[in-house]
């Protein structure tokens, strides 16, 4: 048996695994495009087919299509200014239509350019809330309360979070009929990317109000992203869940699906809350907790353009005549900041989606921070992490070292055997396998630091994809961004030749074939990780210099006293 084989085997396979993720960014079904026309049509973000309708189940595509005549006027615009935020909302229905985020730049080269998370002309991406009046028998639902279909009023159109101010409140005013009226209040603070949104009913009607609030998040179908060779996993983009310790992610594609086959999501639960989830960023509705709330996913289309929803209606609240209630809500729109997420509500930091590898990712990332927290450099602290890594398997890993070294060792018995026996592999098996019973050899010994390597490099991986803390994370020199690929191309280089260098401290081939292969594996290497984030390629050029370092002293051990 050939000691080389087990990581021939191994290696192949974690290129198979790189390549198979590549594959489904460029080549898994994706919704199409979304329609032209949308991104240069006014600013009309629903219709009345996004409003959930009354009862148990949520609205159905091919519902109540058409808009009531005036409801669906195009509003006013407000926008809002505070430290994290720059928002903008309709007057019709105190829709979000945009959020930008001045703290976060789309990236280093343009620093002046915010990233903008809702955006209702580019990807049809909107927070909608609203009321809904218990249907009663010739009453005009409508005139009792405002969905996000109906026209509110303000008094004006530009709030700024000035100087020495904690707190803005952006009030919005709707009249109704029979002296009912409603007061939508957006709440920003300093410093979060949280706004409460509240909606107070003063009812000085004669007759109990009784009805819903309602909130939800439309996303219209994400454009298709082109991607090269091995350029990475592309991120989720979205919806998830949660409820009651149930984390869950519906994607566009199976809303559809639910869609079409009239089993949309339908669930009554406590203490959760529903999300839009893209690349490092999400925005999301967080209801009041201990009560129960409806969950329910929607298809729209309108003029060709679909959109996908999911929201969360609350339980009735009745509220006597000359009395007044509140329905409160909050839309988290900012980053995947983990310690933020955890705060706001149970399970939403969930959302920064490590995939298949969470169980060894959050450990890495909850080490990192510990680290990073000490030396406030993401790059010194992945080189950290790596030593400690290395400490941590370093005597499995002498073990395994050892075994190569004796490989190494032997290695001309096992070439003189090899070409005795060419003709006879059965031959040729048993001698070898004499060679290492007496030498005390375990062929397979050296596949246990690739075997500890790969996941962990898939667990970095993911953190380095999902995680915003180490967007564009800078470390020395030219390295702004660790979480982008390296500029210059030095850390996969350098990655390359320690890997040559670690060829020639393994023990050779004896199978031509097999020899040949290993020639290549530098080479190959080198050019898949031309792409992967400079972060990564810096963990695996630390760990292939400790693994040098700590092979060269066993085989001068070991080889230089046989």
């Amino acid at each position: 048996m050939d000691s080389q084989r087990p990581f021939l085997y191994l290696t192949l396979l974690f290129m198979l695994f790189l390549i198979w993720t590549t594959w489904q960014q460029d080549h898994a079904p994706k919704p199409p495009p979304t329609a032209a026309t949308m991104a240069s049509s006014p600013v009309d973000g629903g219709t009345a087919q996004d409003v959930p309708t009354q009862g148990a189940s949520p609205a159905l595509p091919g519902t109540d299509t058409v808009a009531p005549p005036g409801d669906a006027a195009v509003g006013q615009t407000i926008t809002v200014r505070t430290d994290t935020l720059l928002m903008r909302i309709n007057t019709r229905g105190g829709e979000v239509l945009e959020a930008d985020l001045p703290t976060y730049p789309v990236s280093l080269d343009e620093p002046d350019k915010a990233v903008k998370i809702l955006d209702l002309n580019g990807r049809n991406y909107v927070a909608q809330s609203g009321l809904q009046h218990q249907a009663v028998t010739g009453q005009d639902v409508k005139a009792l309360a405002p969905d996000h279909l109906a026209t509110f009023s303000t008094a004006q159109t530009e709030y700024t979070l000035g100087e020495g101010q904690d707190e803005l409140v952006v009030p919005l005013t709707w009249q109704g009929a029979n002296g009912v009226s409603v007061t939508k209040r957006f709440i920003f603070k300093r410093g979060s990317f949280q706004v409460g949104v509240e909606h107070e009913v003063a009812n000085n009607s004669a007759a109990v109000w009784s009805g819903t609030a309602y909130t939800q998040l439309k996303h219209g179908p994400p454009p298709q992203k082109s991607g090269g060779f091995l350029t990475g996993v592309q991120a989720y983009v979205g919806t998830a869940y949660y409820h009651e310790g149930k984390f869950a992610k519906l994607s566009f594609s199976d809303i559809e699906k639910m869609s079409k086959e009239n089993t949309p999501l339908n669930e009554i639960a406590q203490n959760g809350w529903v999300a839009m989830l893209e690349h490092y960023f999400i925005s999301a509705w967080v209801p009041a907790k201990e009560q129960d709330e409806q969950y329910y996913s929607m298809l729209t289309e309108n003029q060709g353009n679909k959109a996908y929803v999911l929201g969360i209606r609350s339980p009735v609240q009745q509220i006597a005549p000359g009395a007044t209630g509140t329905f409160k809500d909050s839309l988290y729109v900012g980053p995947k900041d983990q310690d933020t997420l955890e705060k706001i509500a149970d399970g939403l930091d969930l959302t920064v989606d490590y995939g298949i590898f969470a169980f060894i990712s959050k450990p890495i990332f909850w080490l990192m921070q510990m680290i990073h927290n000490v030396v406030g450099n993401w790059g010194w602290t992945i080189i950290i992490l790596t030593i400690i890594i290395k400490a941590a398997f370093f005597w499995p890993s002498a073990v395994s070292y050892k075994s190569m070294a004796k490989m190494k060792a032997v290695s001309p018995k096992l070439k003189e055997i090899n070409e005795r026996y060419a003709d006879d592999p059965q031959g040729k098996q048993k001698a070898m396998m004499e060679i290492y019973r007496k030498e005390k050899i375990n062929p397979l010994g050296g596949c246990l630091p690739i075997l500890i390597q790969i996941p962990v490099f898939m667990g970095l991986y993911w953190v380095l994809l999902e995680s915003v803390e180490l967007r564009q994370a800078p470390w020395i020199l030219w390295y702004k961004d660790l979480s982008i690929m390296d500029p210059y191309f030095v850390l996969p280089l350098i990655m390359g030749a320690s890997m040559f260098l670690q060829q020639k401290l393994n023990p050779p081939q004896v199978d031509p074939m097999q020899q040949k292969i290993f020639q290549f594996m530098p080479i190959i290497f080198t050019v898949m990780f031309l792409f992967f984030p400079a972060g990564l390629v810096l963990y695996w050029v630390v760990n292939n210099v400790l693994s040098m370092a700590q092979q060269w002293y066993i085989n001068k051990k070991i080889v230089g006293h046989a």
